[in-house]
């Protein structure tokens, strides 16, 4: 959940667990280097999703940071027992710059998976699942907050360094499910011109349109670098306006948490392709963050010696060892008891 905290108060976006996305990655399929694989992970309660919300992924293929394919994925109201399904949705074009979930049905239907197996739909050479699975994000989350002062519910700023290592080497994520929405399909059809730039995007019907309440690009950003007092028009923002709305705030926080100077801090944030806030993937090279995103990167390590411009000591913990090597790749969901 490294998207987590994105709503004010260190809540959920619009104060409702089932917007809030949590994890976005994109690699290669292992054992297939012409088909990618695109993981959006939203709801740490790993349970229903919101009936009234559309998910997005968003891919721009040659660099205008508009919409060139996009997959949309809607549910139907969960049952009396619990059982939901869902619909997936591939538009290309002016056409998938809409925020509704249109072009061509590739999934009608299909149950979710809450149990221990997932339930994977083919269509044609796409393969599509959605449902509870093991969360593969790793963090030490007391770690976190003996580093950064949260005291005042806004973000995670005011690094608290020079002292002792604030980590526990305890992974909090070790019994944590998510709801995830996965698709692997071949590569050529997402038509990249070198490098895909990737965002997810959740979107939940208010008052009769669709409101953008969360986005996913790059892991750990939003809860960094925003505060209540941005964060809704953060989530609600498009990547091409990142640069131009977002990096005098990013290099003002920088400051901060690393002591960079506004050039410093400009160098970095173009180093690490943080502005504008999409995940890049360049499929033709090895997918290891930033470059794409696995599973296996400490993320949360990335970004706090980003922040703290190294001088934060590492984290210590070590990837899960649940994940699968076929798809949908997140392990099976934690037996709800432990989570």
């Amino acid at each position: 959940m490294s998207n987590h905290f994105t709503g004010l108060s260190l809540g959920p976006p619009l104060g409702d667990q089932r917007l809030d996305l949590c994890d976005l990655y994109a690699f290669t399929a292992p054992g297939d280097p012409s088909r990618t694989v695109l993981i959006l992970n939203a709801n740490p309660n790993a349970d229903a999703l919101h009936p009234d919300a559309v998910y997005r992924l968003n891919i721009d293929n040659d660099g205008d940071l508009l919409t060139d394919v996009a997959f949309s994925w809607v549910f139907g109201p969960p049952a009396a027992d619990g059982s939901q399904t869902y619909s997936v949705y591939t538009a290309t074009g002016a056409e998938s710059r809409s925020p509704e979930a249109v072009g061509t049905k590739i999934v009608s239907d299909a149950a979710v998976s809450f149990g221990p197996r997932a339930n994977v739909v083919t269509f044609g050479e796409y393969q599509v699942a959605a449902g509870s699975r093991s969360d593969a994000f790793f963090f030490d989350f007391d770690g976190i907050k003996n580093l950064f002062d949260t005291s005042g519910k806004r973000n995670f700023t005011a690094p608290h360094l020079g002292g002792k290592s604030p980590w526990t080497g305890v992974d909090s994520n070790t019994t944590a499910n998510v709801f995830s929405m996965a698709i692997e399909l071949p590569t050529a059809e997402l038509a990249p011109q070198s490098e895909l730039r990737i965002w997810g995007r959740c979107s939940v019907l208010r008052d009769g349109e669709l409101v953008h309440a969360d986005r996913a690009g790059h892991p750990s950003i939003s809860s960094f670098f925003n505060t209540d007092d941005t964060k809704e028009e953060y989530n609600a923002s498009e990547p091409a306006n990142d640069r131009a709305r977002w990096t005098d705030q990013f290099v003002h926080l920088l400051g901060h948490t690393g002591g960079y100077s506004r050039e410093e801090a400009i160098a970095a944030l173009d180093e690490h392709g943080i502005l504008p806030d999409v995940l890049h993937f360049d499929p033709s090279r090895p997918a290891v963050y930033p470059n794409g995103r696995t599973f296996t990167e400490d993320v949360i390590d990335i970004r706090v010696a980003f922040l703290t411009k190294n001088e934060a000591p590492p984290t210590g913990l070590s990837p899960h060892t649940d994940t699968l090597d076929h798809f949908p790749y997140l392990g099976d969901p934690h037996p709800a008891a432990a989570s």
